[in-house]
């Protein structure tokens, strides 16, 4: 059954009714599906054991989100000590987590060192060299891999494409041998691992087949000059259907993986994060007004692009479902779906094929589990908005609605800009 599907004509997530969900919580909100993000971790867990599964929780990191799928076994693949600080609250043992990112601060490493994580993907020369420093100063070992850019491009959007020798992630695979064999022999650091990652939402298996030949080659020429490699970090990337995409096959993903770096006797990661938790989500939003004019048909609804950005950042398309289904032999009308920000691209949809909408209707922005709220913002002033997690028959807040109070409350008035009360 698929994560939200109509049930006596109504949008709903197994026995809930994302209705009911609305009217408690209000919109926008935004619901996920505890029962699919499962069944996509045991899926990914049974594809691909026994390589270690860190979910990659840039994707979506509600505290809720994280403490199921630990509970399930995964780790967690940070790029901040913000998630790395969430991964641990939310029960993800240090020793399953892997720090990545490009720009990682003194801070940042120190915190991944005291807190004793699995690993520390490293992306620069300076970078090596800072944490050599860091962990011989604190007076521990740094266990940490190299992340290598392949040149390999995966064939997805620009913005999200990570293995290209134009991007600014890892270092030049060629290049890689003299940095390892530097690290190799710097204080404070073992050299365990070889990293990569190529992109995001790929969708074609030979990406990944390129990137993986020059990780072996790369491990391969390292252990003969004595230098051995234990653990290979194989990224993510793995895509979902948004409109007509056809999600990449794990069985072979599996196969790839077997078949270029299986031989190699490393234990691997892999770093999931859309895939397990995109297709279980939906933006729920209102309907607050149908707008025509001679030129175009705005459905205006109160989500904008401060709730769900991928539309507006990326050209994202996003599947729209009215949550009650339309009647048999509903006409079918082009409409730009807008939200309220007061920027001319707050726009989810241009020229939609809608059924007939008017104000007050509850529609659903279809796969938005992943990069939804987790990049939201309260541009225009307007509330972060919620987070519910639905189980079985029931469901959760997992994140409320921020009062304007809340919002007014975290900023300061300096001194000699206040009243002679002492007010604002």
């Amino acid at each position: 059954m698929r994560p939200f599907d109509y049930i006596g004509g109504s949008l709903s997530a197994g026995p809930v009714r994302l209705a009911d969900v609305a009217a408690e919580v209000g919109t926008p909100v935004y619901v996920y599906s505890a029962d699919a993000i499962e069944a996509a971790y045991r899926e990914f867990e049974a594809a691909l054991a026994p390589a270690r599964i860190c979910y990659a929780m840039k994707a979506n990191g509600n505290l809720a989100v994280l403490r199921l799928l630990a509970g399930l076994g995964a780790g967690a693949d940070v790029v901040s000590e913000g998630e790395l600080r969430r991964a641990l609250a939310a029960g993800i043992p240090p020793e399953k987590i892997v720090f990545s990112g490009v720009g990682k601060t003194d801070a940042e490493m120190e915190a991944a060192l005291r807190s004793g994580i699995l690993q520390i993907n490293c992306e620069s020369a300076s970078e090596v060299r800072s944490l050599s420093r860091i962990a011989s100063r604190l007076g521990l070992t740094a266990s940490v891999a190299l992340r290598i850019n392949p040149d390999v491009d995966a064939g997805t959007l620009d913005q999200i494409s990570t293995g290209r020798k134009t991007d600014k992630f890892g270092v030049a695979w060629t290049e890689a041998p003299v940095l390892f064999r530097e690290a190799a022999g710097l204080p404070g650091l073992s050299m365990e691992g070889i990293a990569v990652h190529i992109g995001s939402q790929l969708g074609e298996l030979e990406p990944y087949r390129r990137a993986f030949r020059r990780v072996a080659e790369l491990a391969r020429m390292l252990a003969a000059d004595g230098v051995a490699i234990r653990r290979l970090d194989l990224g993510g990337g793995f895509g979902i259907r948004y409109r007509d995409e056809t999600p990449l096959p794990l069985a072979g993903y599996a196969k790839v993986v077997e078949e270029e770096v299986g031989g190699l006797g490393c234990e691997l990661v892999v770093e999931p994060g859309r895939r397990l938790v995109g297709p279980a989500g939906v933006l729920l939003a209102r309907v607050v007004a149908v707008k025509e004019t001679p030129a175009r048909r705005f459905v205006i609804v109160d989500a904008g692009m401060n709730d769900l950005v991928r539309p507006m950042m990326y050209g994202a398309w996003h599947d729209i479902l009215p949550l009650a289904a339309p009647p048999e032999g509903a006409e079918y009308r082009p409409a730009d779906v807008v939200g309220p920000v007061c920027e001319t691209t707050d726009k989810f949809a241009d020229e939609r094929l809608l059924p007939p909408l008017e104000a007050g209707d509850l529609v659903a922005f279809c796969e938005a589990g992943a990069y939804g709220a987790v990049m939201a913002s309260t541009y225009n002033g307007r509330p972060l908005v919620p987070e519910v997690l639905v189980r079985g028959g029931r469901f959760d807040v997992v994140r409320a609605r921020p009062t304007f109070e809340e919002d007014l409350a975290l900023e300061r008035l300096p001194e000699w800009l206040r009243g002679p009360d002492g007010g604002g």
